[in-house]
Formats: C-alpha cells, structure tokens, sequence
C-alpha cells in the first residue's frame, strides 16, 4: 500500500483545474498506456527533460506510484535528458514532504537514489542520465517530453513507438529565491494531478 502521506497528498488533487486543451493531451498519454494493456504488454515510460534534474525525476516517480494508484499491470517508468547533470537535491526534497522515502545509495557527483512509495515494493532508482543510457528502455516505450528545449533538441528518440510534448514550466527559474519551496511543490502537484488525470481513464 503507498505511505500514507503520498496517499493525502494524491486525495488531494484537483483534476478540475487542468484545462480541456491539457485534458486532450494527456489522453493521448492514456491511450498508449490502454493499448498496451489490451494486448497485455509491458508499459514503458521514459519521461524526458534537458538536463534530468526536475521535471522529469519528478514525472518518473510519480507515475510509478500513481500507476501503483490505480493497480495498472507492467509500467515500468524512467527518466533522462539530453545531457546528465544531477538529481537536483530541492526535486528530491519536494518528494519526501510529499510522502516519497528517499535514500542515497551512492555518492559522488551524481548520486543514485532509492526512492519508495510503498513499503514492500521495489523503489524507483533516481540519478541523472541521458535519456539513450542503458539503464533506459532502448525499444518499445513512449517519449515523454517534459521540456520545451528537451522536445526541441531531440527530433528522434531512437526506439521510441510513441512521442508525446507534455511539458511543464521549469521550477529552476525560482532557485535559490524565497519562492522557491513553494514553487517546486507547486510543479511536482501539477505534475501529480495531470498523470493522474492521464492514468484514471487506463482501464485494467
């Protein structure tokens, strides 16, 4: 069962505030997931953003727990960018107070975290990578590009049977401002209510 606090924060959620324009889009997200369900295959999701810092780390985790949510067989989600930088430590941050138990297990410049969402599942392993590296689906999964840059830079995700532009303004512009708490909580809700707009409709 998902922690308790990530429970309350996805009763939470208010679906009524995504546009109809919004609410199109996301279908599409909808529809490559039931068409993979209909012929009992696996879900790969490989949400893709310029330097897999923010969005996408956060787009990842929270599809994997809302597709848990919602009891959607084989969805396995990952992330990546054009470029590999670092988790960066404030998306990490906005997780665990929205219910998620993060633990480093490596350390360095781009340390790998352990990312839970329930206690006897298998966590959600978060580090910054391009979105072709190998620990990445190389066939067989959905693009999901969570930045305009992102979308832009990348005219081809080799391997991909689906692209889909569902990209969300970067908390990044209110770093290291007084805004910034609420601004990255505010991103990572938005994100949570729009995939579980995207996920409800899946049915198993």
């Amino acid at each position: 069962m998902l922690f308790d606090t990530i429970l309350d924060t996805i009763k939470g959620l208010e679906t009524s505030t995504i546009s109809k324009d919004r609410k199109e889009l996301l279908k599409t997200l909808a529809s490559y997931i039931q068409n993979k369900v209909n012929n009992s295959e696996i879900v790969n999701l490989n949400f893709i953003c310029t330097h897999n810092s923010r969005r996408s780390h956060l787009s990842q985790v929270w599809a994997q727990a809302l597709a848990y949510y919602f009891k959607i067989p084989n969805v396995f989600c990952y992330s990546g960018g054009t470029e590999a930088t670092v988790m960066f430590p404030m998306a990490a941050e906005t997780l665990v107070s929205q219910g998620f138990n993060i633990k480093a297990i490596s350390a360095g410049k781009n340390p790998i975290q352990a990312i839970k969402y329930a206690a006897n599942i298998s966590p959600v392993i978060g580090f910054s990578k391009t979105f072709d590296d190998n620990f990445n689906p190389v066939s067989n999964f959905a693009a999901i590009m969570t930045c305009n840059s992102a979308d832009e830079a990348c005219p081809l995700v080799a391997g991909c049977d689906k692209r889909i532009a569902l990209t969300f303004e970067d908390p990044k512009a209110f770093d290291n401002t007084p805004q910034q708490v609420a601004k990255y909580k505010e991103r990572s809700l938005q994100i949570a209510t729009e995939l579980y707009y995207a996920l409800s409709l899946v049915e198993k």
